[in-house]
């Protein structure tokens, strides 16, 4: 198995926003050709996931377009900021889900530090605007409206919080009649749904089918000049096991990022050790990198890290290619999770880009 590639020059959704504004090439036709756009993101929706389901989402299965990369690491708060800013990983720096900040390891989606220790502020963390700092109307939870990744990652933006999931429909109906060209929409439960029942199991068909009729009611209350765009910020993998990683603890100052993408940051001077250790250990079932490699190659982007950012990533990453989770003492509520995404391969990278014109 060949690990996949973001298209970060190409259809990628670090581009998808401005590709939707200048109406580039790869955009499908009915969102090019439309005088507004909802762009509707489902968090979690992998291109494998709607292709093994057709028959549960007839109405995103049968709109115009096809699968684009998300950016590395595959998940939440990385693809996220990367969507909303138009910037790779090593340029917002939001490089995981749990980061090495200060010397601490730092929950970005909680907005917490493992230390009883205050955490930096958002735009600290990360300091450009959403969408070049243009006013969006953003369609979300309205329970997201105060914290830190919302400020992180949507800083800039017009919040509209909806606070029942009918409501999407209605905000998106009512943004667009008030003359907005461009409407930004999340809807993260599905997401949820995968990581705790896998994806074998009547829950996640379920899901999948009201993702769908979410996307139907959208579309039955736009215009027909008006065109909906599904995306998504990553895939997802069902776990058959998770992996210990306690034979490198000698070696081991902390982990961060997640289960699929796990960092792993040397004690001083064992960096070179540390990184045979693991390739030794976990060749097989992961891409195992150093951090100059994983820099070098571009896996988070053409443009090098600043040194803030550089220090946010491990010394070595292991990016599982195998159906597992690397599991982190410092995180044991992970191992609940039965499916998750960070790694390179193609359920996890390739998300949907579609589009369909209003029915009202």
């Amino acid at each position: 198995m060949e690990p996949v590639r973001p298209d970060y020059a190409g259809p990628c959704i670090a581009n998808l926003v401005r590709a939707l504004r200048t109406r580039e090439a790869w955009v499908p036709e009915a969102a090019r050709e439309a005088s507004s756009v909802v762009l509707l993101v489902i968090d979690g929706l992998g291109w494998q996931l709607v292709q093994d389901h057709r028959d549960v989402m007839p109405t995103v299965s049968g709109l115009d377009g096809g699968p684009i990369s998300t950016v590395v690491p595959s998940t939440t708060t990385t693809a996220l900021t990367s969507l909303t800013t138009g910037l790779t990983p090593a340029e917002h720096g939001i490089v995981g889900y749990r980061l090495l900040v200060d010397g601490d390891v730092m929950n970005v989606l909680r907005w917490s530090m493992t230390a009883p220790r205050r955490p930096p502020t958002p735009d600290d963390l990360q300091p450009r605007l959403a969408f070049a700092g243009e006013a969006v109307p953003v369609v979300t939870r309205a329970e997201f409206a105060a914290t830190g990744f919302t400020g992180v990652h949507l800083r800039g933006a017009r919040f509209c919080g909806w606070h029942g999931v009918s409501s999407i429909s209605v905000h998106c109906r009512q943004l667009v009649g008030e003359g907005e060209r461009f409407v930004y929409a999340y809807y993260g439960n599905a997401d949820v749904v995968f990581h705790m029942h896998g994806l074998r199991d009547e829950f996640v068909v379920g899901e999948l089918a009201f993702v769908d009729r979410l996307v139907g009611d959208v579309l039955d209350v736009l215009p027909e000049t008006s065109a909906l765009v599904v995306s998504a910020d990553h895939g997802h993998v069902h776990f058959e096991d998770w992996i210990e990683i306690t034979d490198l603890d000698p070696l081991l100052a902390a982990q961060s990022g997640e289960a699929r993408f796990r960092y792993l940051h040397a004690r001083a001077g064992a960096a070179d050790d540390l990184l045979a250790a693991a390739t030794e250990l976990f060749s097989s079932q992961a891409w195992v990198f150093s951090r100059d490699r994983l820099v070098d190659e571009g896996w988070l982007g053409p443009r090098a890290p600043s040194a803030e950012v550089r220090r946010r990533i491990g010394d070595v990453v292991l990016a599982a290619r195998s159906p597992i989770g690397f599991l982190d003492p410092a995180n044991a509520g992970e191992a609940r999770l039965r499916s998750g995404h960070g790694s390179l391969t193609a359920e996890e990278i390739l998300v949907p880009l579609v589009a369909g014109r209003g029915r009202r």
